[in-house]
């Protein structure tokens, strides 16, 4: 039906019609996705703030907190993964709601299969698409320092090599390959650690602090390590 997935992206379900979440789980995972089911609003608020996934697929119905609220607060964490609502209501009113909320598309029950399956795919593809980094080197020099990705190691504001560890070395990089843009603590998560549940905020703050020592001329007033409170960090030339 879709194309075949060259990592598994993680997808978060949130349906409270039990047949119907599992037979979306069982599809989902044929088509090689990571599944995670949730069925009621507040989990998913819950889940999210832990884990990184690639799409939401949210039901509008859902108990305790509707899929529109909870669309609303995943959005006001700065959080811009995917959603897809899925709805009973298939009224334009609705439609416009769901999207106008943050949603990114919405599918009315009862649906086809293989629609929901490219619709997935469609904005898998998309997300991943949007995060695409900019091509850098081995090495990379700026403001007279110099950072070796592959040695992990750097030449610092005072000309004097550093060592790096290699997770200090994969976030250097990410940042740089965004250079000017804020990259978020799901894209650090995905990339740098290479799994699911999210490092602290103090864990990347402090490799934060590490790089302004390395090279910031003034680490109080930094010219190129940003923290953007609650959204992610920033790299600028």
């Amino acid at each position: 039906m879709t194309a075949p997935k060259t990592y598994k992206a993680s997808l978060l379900v949130a349906e409270d019609e039990e047949s119907l979440r599992e037979a979306l789980k069982l599809n989902l995972e044929l088509e090689g996705y990571e599944v995670t089911t949730v069925d009621n609003g507040p989990a998913v608020i819950k889940t999210v703030k832990n884990e990184y996934f690639d799409l939401i697929i949210l039901d509008i119905m859902l108990p305790d907190m509707d899929g529109i609220t909870v669309c609303e607060t995943i959005r006001m964490q700065h959080n811009d993964v995917p959603i897809l609502f899925l709805s009973a209501r298939n009224s334009s009113a609705d439609r416009v709601e769901g999207l106008k909320k943050g949603g990114d598309d919405y599918l009315t029950k009862p649906f086809n299969l293989e629609e929901l399956l490219l619709r997935v795919d469609k904005l898998v593809t998309k997300n991943k698409r949007i995060k695409l980094p900019q091509a850098i080197g081995d090495t990379y020099e700026f403001d007279g320092c110099v950072i070796d990705f592959g040695a992990h190691e750097c030449i610092d504001k005072n000309k004097q090599a550093q060592e790096l560890s290699k997770k200090e070395a994969a976030l250097l990089k990410l940042l740089i390959e965004h250079e000017g843009e804020v990259v978020s603590r799901e894209q650090i998560l995905q990339i740098v650690w290479g799994y699911n549940v999210y490092p602290t905020t103090r864990t990347i703050d402090n490799f934060i602090l590490n790089f302004r020592k390395f090279f910031e001329k003034d680490t109080r007033n930094p010219k190129h390590f940003h923290s953007i409170r609650g959204i992610g960090y920033k790299f600028t030339k």
